[in-house]
């Protein structure tokens, strides 16, 4: 048998497998993230099971550690809860991505079997174990019967000559490979790996061609383990593992020869990692943003190489380099070595241990024709934002970041003397308004009588939303974090009045807390008083708001949806449906002029 056979083999009690075979594979390590962590959670007590073995469970928070995101924050404490509740172990968000952690600290181990809700989980190919990444359901299963049923793949054996360039890393190792076999021509395949070249690969350069299995459409990149690496292995977690190889008289689905010898320095083209080209055969190509990092290109052995090139060197104007070690170990080591003096000093952003720009939740995403080059294993359209992601070495990463252009340390180009960078197209924003004249100064509609006092910003439009731009976008949100009108903007009508309180308006100067209700057709507010800041914006909006008494409006005896009318520069205000009149503060001469204006920019 090969390698994959003959652990599923043994993980599956029988003394031998073959392609095509479904066997039930117990699994010595079952983990869940923070993305996918509360569905597995869900299916365990929805379907009434208990964890198998607690001991051999955990969660890890890797995609988003800081909890930027609300949903990602009520899985994390969903999953804390669970964990605290069934004695199972949390790979916190201080600790990184939670693959390595395995590799790192002996979870997962030469000839073991792995199973995460992450589909890099293949990546322990690297240490010649077996991982993979599986759905919520599976991972349950798991959980409770700490088995899960699989079929045995075909596998194919890779035999690699000729020695590689020096300035052709791990990364470009991997991506010849897409090269060579895109994205399907060894689909649903367990690759081995063999040759000098690969023996003399290191662990982080493993980890690095492993973590782009699932790109390649294979099930695993399997590296039968080397003395180097076993070595590696005790020294990380003080343990002796007893590898698996295959026998000589293995049996392969197919069996190839590659040289290495003209492997070139390439990238991956936006929006497919097998689509590459050259660094060397590249245009002109100006860049935004880079990113050094994810479980591809997160190891030491990366940052030593990017620190390399970045010390004495500062980040090209207008261009942002992020950093972001695979683990909180790394990161420790890396600032007692001065690497990270040396990204700092250089202009970079260092992260705590994490995936970062991959999954787009702990770094932040690119914006609309930003152009990236990552070190991450996906560039997919939208993946890390609606930017454009071209996939490289760490190396090119680092010096492309200093030169502003994609470029290699080894590449020299003969370029302007001053970069013309794409500029974006300015798409309509919040300030996009058609300038009124001889705007209406009577008004008229339902009124929302909301008797509270200081409702700030959050409850009117709350921080989540404040990456929308467009101003009919933003209607939907409004006071949908207000306690008891979360459908305001489902039953607003337009033309429709809000009166409320003192201090409307507090908080934040975020512009969308009035844009909001200009979107929903919202013809007036009324309240006590306003929160400096949301006064002056709701005036240069033009958004008609006035300013009342208790004693002027006790007249109108104000009952919800009553129709009231108002005029703006009088101040009367009729209650229409109850036949009743007062008069309130009506607009100051400054406000009107700017409301004619349609707003201060007008």
């Amino acid at each position: 048998m090969n390698i994959i056979e003959k652990i599923l083999a043994k993980h599956a009690d029988k003394e031998s497998v073959k392609p095509g075979d479904i066997v039930n594979v117990f699994i010595d390590c079952r983990v869940a993230r923070d993305f996918g962590g509360a569905n597995v959670i869900e299916h365990l007590l929805n379907n009434n099971l208990t964890v198998n073995e607690p001991d051999r469970t955990l969660f890890t928070f890797d995609c988003n550690p800081g909890g930027s995101d609300q949903k990602y924050a009520a899985n994390q404490h969903m999953c804390r809860r669970f964990a605290r509740e069934n004695g199972i172990k949390v790979l916190d968000i201080h600790c990184g991505i939670g693959t390595h952690q395995a590799i790192d600290t002996g979870l997962a181990y030469p000839g073991s079997t792995f199973l995460s809700t992450d589909s890099h989980a293949n990546i322990m190919g690297a240490i010649g174990s077996f991982g993979q990444g599986m759905g919520d359901r599976d991972i349950a299963a798991a959980w409770a019967n700490g088995k899960v049923w699989f079929k045995v793949p075909e596998s194919v054996k890779l035999n690699f000559t000729g020695k590689l360039a020096p300035h052709v890393s791990a990364k470009d190792f991997v991506i010849n490979l897409l090269t060579i076999y895109g994205a399907n021509a060894l689909l649903a395949k367990s690759v081995e790996l063999y040759g000098d070249c690969i023996d003399a690969l290191t662990l982080d350069q493993r980890i690095t061609i492993a973590s782009m299995a699932t790109e390649m459409g294979a099930i695993i990149l399997m590296f039968p383990p080397s003395k180097g690496v076993l070595e590696e292995l005790k020294k990380k977690t003080g343990k002796m593992f007893s590898p698996v190889y295959a026998d000589a008289d293995a049996v392969y689905a197919d069996e190839q020869t590659i040289d290495v010898t003209h492997f070139e320095t390439l990238l991956s083209l936006p929006g497919h990692p097998h689509h590459t080209i050259a660094v060397k055969d590249i245009n002109l190509t100006t860049i935004d943003s880079a990113f050094i990092g994810s479980c591809t290109n997160g190891r030491m052995e990366d940052l030593r190489i990017a620190a390399e090139i970045l010390k004495g060197k500062k980040v090209a104007d207008q261009v942002v380099l992020k950093i972001v070690p695979s683990t909180d170990t790394i990161w420790k080591q890396a600032l007692d070595e001065g690497l990270i003096s040396v990204f700092k000093d250089a202009g970079a952003l260092v992260s705590n241990a994490g995936c970062a720009g991959c999954a787009a939740g702990q770094i932040g995403q690119n914006g609309p024709e930003e152009v990236t080059v990552s070190t991450g294993n996906r560039n997919f359209a939208g993946k890390q934002g609606k930017g454009l992601v071209y996939l490289a070495s760490p190396a090119v990463v680092a010096a492309s970041a200093v030169a502003g252009y994609i470029t290699a340390p080894h590449i020299k180009i003969n370029i302007p003397p001053k970069l013309s960078c794409a500029k974006p197209s300015l798409e309509s924003t919040s300030h996009d308004r058609k300038i009124l004249t001889d705007k209406p100064t009577k008004v008229q509609g339902r009124i929302w009588i909301i008797d509270q006092d200081d409702i700030d910003t959050d409850m009117i439009f709350h921080n989540r939303y404040l990456t929308i731009t467009k101003l009919e976008e933003m209607g939907q949100y409004a006071f949908d974090n207000l306690k008891g009108y979360e459908n305001f903007a489902k039953e607003a009508q337009k033309g429709d009045i809000v009166i409320t309180g003192k201090n409307f308006g507090a908080g934040s100067s975020r512009q969308q807390a009035v844009d909001c209700f200009i979107a929903l057709g919202i013809s007036c507010i009324l309240a006590q008083s306003y929160g400096a800041i949301y006064e002056r914006n709701a005036i240069n909006a033009a958004m008609p708001i006035l300013i009342y008494s208790p004693e002027e409006i006790a007249p109108l005896k104000l009952s919800n949806k009553d129709i009231v009318s108002i005029d703006l520069m009088t101040g009367e205000i009729k209650n229409l449906t109850k036949n009743t009149a007062s008069f309130i503060h009506p607009f100051f001469d400054v406000q009107n002029e700017i409301y004619q204006k349609g707003g201060l920019l007008g």
